[in-house]
């Protein structure tokens, strides 16, 4: 297939959500840029959040877990344990954590540390969700850029670092004024196009392999690709471990995380946002289960067509196609070129939700959380804009440093990098939250919760690192994120006293 093609495509993709653009940020001011002037169509936010939480990891990453049974990690439909605790997870959002941020109608979600807590631990907040949120976004758009790169950049003799910052100034173009507005408009549009590009590949593996739904189950079944439950106490995939992990992720990851929460606090009522994350929650469910059962066809697509299990490895024609190579490799190799070209545009279209709103929401985040700009009285609306746009442009170079360290650091699952990550980052602002709304001490002055918060992570590193000797084989998964914080809330205690 010509990448001249496949690249013409994705600049026309490209050139549509800046019209988006230029139509959203008409008269666009400071308050647009962060909370869409808290007047965003609930249903719009919900749909547009589905494309932003799968993002391309779920689009490339997840159906290449299915089959990836040698390597360790999930095999078969073994993350969906992970999602039966984000249902728990995310009803925890809808029914504790919204209506809290609507009765303080905060912009920023960690403005709540410092009302319950104190200006540390709120700065602090800030500052965990901002390294969390900068590895997370760009470890998700390094494998969609990689993707882009390997299989037609590469072949126009584009250097990675060159297609890197191309990407990086195109999400800068049609961020830059109407940011979180546009966002909500350009999300729904591209959410639209994955879920449409997943369908698509669905029906025409099965019609290619010319058997039913049900006949593909069967298969998968036969190849143990349909098991879901792992049972064994001491592996990282241990069912428990996973549900309480996806539970604890979804909260951090979406309750506690800015970029999130600011979409749904853009809607202007409570009940309004409750009814976003409810059905958010549902499609995220359906999706993912597609998204599972399209790795089990593309694994028996493949080992019809000749590929086979070697040691640690799916060999076709002698290269290596397993995990995060597995849907790329199919679809613009092994698939007629319309697909091929249906599949880029879906996954730009899982790229850039995931790359726009973390680049806006980390701006956000660091101009008023940070710096403080909401609070200076001092600054007027054009000098906020002016530090609003440099922060952005930071922003979006840091993006490119990072994007180039995991592309140094070529793992083959990126997912599993990106939820490790969460366990460490995500920790404090998990021990944080807790402790603010389920106690009601007070912290003592200084600078303790600072380090308290530095601390936990390192703390759970070298227990994860010693827990296969310390427990006589056990070995800490998702888990990691829940003992960060409840690290982090018992030092928070030892470090506060009763309320007077």
């Amino acid at each position: 297939m010509s990448p001249i093609l496949l690249f013409s495509f994705v600049i026309g993709y490209f050139l549509i959500l800046l019209g988006v653009a230029a139509y959203t940020s008409r008269n666009a001011t400071n308050e647009t840029f962060f909370i869409g002037n808290r007047n965003s169509n609930w249903v719009l936010v919900a749909f547009g959040m589905i494309g932003t939480s799968l993002s391309g990891v779920t689009f490339v990453s997840v159906p290449g877990t299915v089959g990836n049974l040698v390597n360790g990690g999930y095999g078969g439909f073994g993350y969906f344990q992970v999602i039966l605790g984000y249902i728990i997870g995310y009803m925890v959002i809808a029914f504790v954590l919204i209506p809290l941020y609507y009765k303080l109608n905060l912009t920023s979600i960690y403005h709540y540390l410092e009302i319950r807590l104190s200006r540390e631990s709120y700065k602090t907040g800030a500052f965990f969700f901002i390294i969390s949120r900068l590895f997370g976004a760009t470890a998700r758009l390094y494998l969609v850029i990689n993707v882009l790169q390997i299989f037609i950049l590469d072949q126009m003799g584009v250097p990675f670092v060159v297609t890197t910052a191309i990407i990086l100034l195109m999400i800068l173009l049609y961020t830059w004024k109407g940011g979180v507005k546009t966002i909500v408009y350009t999300d729904t549009l591209q959410t639209s196009f994955m879920l449409l590009g997943l369908v698509i590949c669905l029906v025409y593996i099965l019609s290619q392999m010319n058997i039913s739904f049900g006949d593909a189950l069967v298969r998968m079944k036969e190849h143990d690709y349909l098991n879901v439950f792992d049972t064994n106490l001491l592996n990282k995939s241990f069912f428990l471990k996973n549900i309480i992990g996806g539970a604890v992720i979804a909260i951090t990851m979406t309750g506690m995380d800015q970029e999130m929460m600011q979409k749904n606090i853009s809607v202007k009522r409570m009940q309004d946002s409750q009814k976003n994350i409810i059905t958010f929650t549902t499609t995220l469910v359906i999706v993912n289960l597609l998204f599972l059962v399209l790795g089990g066809l593309l694994y028996l697509y493949m080992i019809d067509k000749g590929a086979f299990y070697q040691e640690k490895t799916f060999l076709f024609q002698n290269k290596n196609i397993i995990g995060d190579d597995l849907f790329p490799t199919i679809a613009l190799y092994h698939l007629p070129q319309t697909i091929g070209i249906i599949f880029i545009i879906a996954l730009i279209s899982a790229l850039f939700p995931s790359a726009d709103g973390a680049l806006t929401a980390l701006t956000s985040s660091f101009c008023i959380d940070i710096l403080g700009i909401k609070r200076r009285e001092d600054m007027s609306e054009a000098e906020q804009k002016k530090t609003r746009m440099t922060v952005h442009l930071s922003f979006a170079f840091v993006f490119l440093l990072c994007i180039l360290l995991f592309k140094w650091i070529n793992n083959k699952s990126i997912i599993g990098v990106i939820l490790d990550l969460a366990g460490y980052t995500y920790g404090p602002l998990l021990g944080l939250f807790a402790f603010g709304i389920l106690t009601k001490r007070t912290l003592k002055t200084g600078y303790g919760v600072t380090a308290i918060c530095l601390l936990a992570p390192v703390l759970s590193y070298l227990l994860g690192k010693n827990a296969p000797v310390i427990f006589k084989g056990y070995q800490i998964g998702f888990e990691m994120l829940l003992i960060n914080g409840i690290l982090t809330f018992i030092g928070l205690w030892l470090f506060s006293k009763k309320q007077s």
